[in-house]
């Protein structure tokens, strides 16, 4: 924990700035929304003083990079394999901010990630740690592995100094990352990250990413694990941020058979339940398409017929690569309206009856009186 101004950042507003107008916030259009507020605290809340910043660690027990190898298992996040980051840190600042509100007597507010902060510079002007060529906090202590939270307080609380940057050289994490998301050291062009592509993004995925994402199918931990400062971090010991056995190697198989319902039982408490089933199952079938496993070809050409046309696109373009013969068996018999599935089965060679099916009702007809 520790302390900083609402304008110890004063960089904070041009730099903002330069990244909305380069649109390397892609499809995030309510960064660009409350812009004003997220660029200078006093506006969001104009009766801050001081701000409180937490850090909570979630470092992982294994680097999450090995599992890129497995390519019938999918990849998630490390954040994201346990319960919901929001809620959990959110009860620490609650509490921590119960105590703040008794010490002072003064108004105060709590925000994790859903407000308008730029935490990540205010973590640094405050002392956590500083933010690496890959913008994201580092740490000495806990390399790139914090959660970040804040408690915006109306009392003059005295402020810690800031942590400068200890990345030196190093440029690992800008020459790892699979779809090269970073333009430049220190900045991110969000709408080639694989953690925006595979959980902001809302639509389908470009088709130049898709061989880049691999088996990840919920974020991207590449240049986050590949810092050197991880060497000093620690495994978290919050029980609810602990990795979930089911969710540190799940298959495949497994997750394209999910329905609505079995996507929200098992994600009940997890961050991924916010992307929905239709767009985790997408993210999925990229992972299928990238396998090279033919057995999974049946999983994908069971999705060629899915309700959902998000689903449906990237069946056919995971079956287009793992079993080219039963994708045409598969045209045979489909019926596609939807133009974004449409443009999958050209991409694939292959033209499908667009001529709506006609669809049969059992429910009975009450005559018109």
């Amino acid at each position: 924990m520790r302390v900083t101004a609402p304008d110890a950042v004063p960089e904070a507003p041009g730099r903002l700035s330069a990244f909305l107008a380069a649109g390397h916030h892609a499809g995030m259009d309510w960064m660009a929304a409350r812009a004003g507020e997220r660029a200078d605290p006093s506006v969001l809340w104009p009766e801050v003083r001081s701000i409180v910043m937490l850090g909570l660690n979630y470092g992982p027990d294994l680097d999450p990079r090995a599992a890129l190898g497995d390519r019938t298992g999918g990849v998630i996040s490390v954040y994201a394999r346990g319960d919901d980051y929001h809620d959990v840190v959110k009860k620490k600042l609650k509490s921590l901010g119960r105590w703040l509100g008794e010490a002072s007597g003064v108004a105060l507010k709590v925000f994790v990630d859903t407000a308008p902060v730029m935490e990540k510079p205010l973590a640094a002007a405050a002392g956590l740690g500083w933010q690496g060529r890959h913008t994201n906090l580092v740490s000495r202590e806990f390399g790139s592995w914090l959660f970040l939270g804040s408690i915006f307080s109306a009392a003059d609380l005295p402020p810690d100094p800031p942590e400068s940057d200890h990345c030196g050289s190093c440029r690992a994490c800008l020459d790892i990352c699979p779809t090269a998301a970073f333009p430049a050291p220190y900045r991110l062009d969000a709408g080639r990250c694989i953690s925006y592509l595979t959980i902001e993004h809302k639509g389908v995925v470009p088709a130049e990413f898709r061989a880049p994402i691999g088996n990840r199918i919920y974020g991207c931990d590449d240049c986050l694990a590949v810092c050197p400062w991880n060497k000093f971090a620690s495994v978290a010991r919050e029980q609810a941020l602990s990795a979930r056995q089911a969710l540190k190697a799940p298959r495949l198989a497994d997750l394209a058979r999910l329905d609505d319902a079995a996507f929200r039982a098992l994600f009940r408490k997890s961050p991924i339940k916010r992307v929905g089933r239709d767009r985790f199952v997408r993210n999925v079938l990229i992972a299928i398409g990238n396998s090279g496993d033919a057995a999974l070809a049946e999983e994908a050409a069971r999705l060629v017929g899915d309700a959902s046309p998000l689903v449906r696109g990237m069946a056919v373009w995971a079956l287009a690569r793992l079993d080219p013969a039963r994708l045409s068996h598969e045209a045979a018999h489909a019926r596609e309206s939807d133009d974004t599935v449409l443009a999958e089965w050209r991409a694939a060679g292959i033209v499908v009856n667009t001529t709506p099916a006609i669809v049969l009702t059992t429910q009975p007809v009450i005559p018109y009186r």
